[in-house]
């Protein structure tokens, strides 16, 4: 007597249908392996900042008697830089309300405030390096500056990317709309993003913050 062969029914559908036939690979979709590939890299970039920070917890004494933190930072550039990045993560969380409601334009309109957001960020961050190369404080003056420089270049060469990739998806926007490609782009983005303000926030706590109590 013939048996019928049974289906998992993680494999049926809602009427109770198989959603592939015998011999044929199970439907996977399109944007898992893509998210999961993302999820792979940023653990990758939050083992990379995790050196620089343990590298900067090692070398923030050693200032082979140049200047320290006191006598280089100024906090109220600094705070005004953190708040152009916090207003930034905003901004791209209004875009991404507005790409959940399929709206095109304000979707764009939130990206070019994020990314104006972003180059204030950069904008200020270089001149506070270019300070600091003007006044002697160069990355080969100490062990503290290097592993400053280090930490706080690699977070600012991030943004620099972010940037890039988000000019890039306002044209891919633009030409194509918020298709399903897209959204997922625009996800991964956000993503990336908000991961560099939490970095930033600890940049600014650890490397500023406790950098000016020395």
């Amino acid at each position: 007597m013939a048996t019928r062969s049974k289906i998992d029914p993680a494999f049926l559908d809602q009427d109770g249908k198989p959603l592939f036939h015998l011999g044929e690979e199970p439907h996977h979709p399109e944007g898992s392996s893509t998210s999961l590939g993302f999820w792979i890299y940023l653990m990758s970039d939050c083992l990379i900042f995790a050196c620089l920070f343990a590298t900067y917890a090692v070398l923030s004494g050693s200032y082979a008697a140049g200047p320290g933190p006191r006598d280089l930072f100024d906090l109220n550039l600094v705070a005004l830089n953190t708040a152009m990045l916090l207003f930034s993560s905003i901004t791209y969380g209004f875009a991404m309300l507005s790409m959940e409601k399929n709206k095109v334009a304000a979707t764009q309109g939130w990206l070019a405030i994020t990314g104006l957001f972003g180059l204030a960020f950069l904008g200020i961050e270089l001149y506070e390096f270019a300070h600091l190369i003007h006044e002697g404080a160069t990355p080969q003056r100490s062990g503290f500056l290097s592993a400053f420089f280090a930490l706080v270049g690699t977070h600012g060469l991030h943004v620099t990317f972010g940037i890039i990739w988000l000019v890039t998806l306002m044209v891919q926007v633009a030409k194509k709309g918020l298709i399903p490609a897209n959204q997922r782009r625009l996800m991964c983005l956000s993503m990336f993003w908000h991961f560099l303000d939490v970095i930033w926030i600890g940049v600014f706590t650890f490397v500023y913050l406790m950098g000016m109590l020395r």
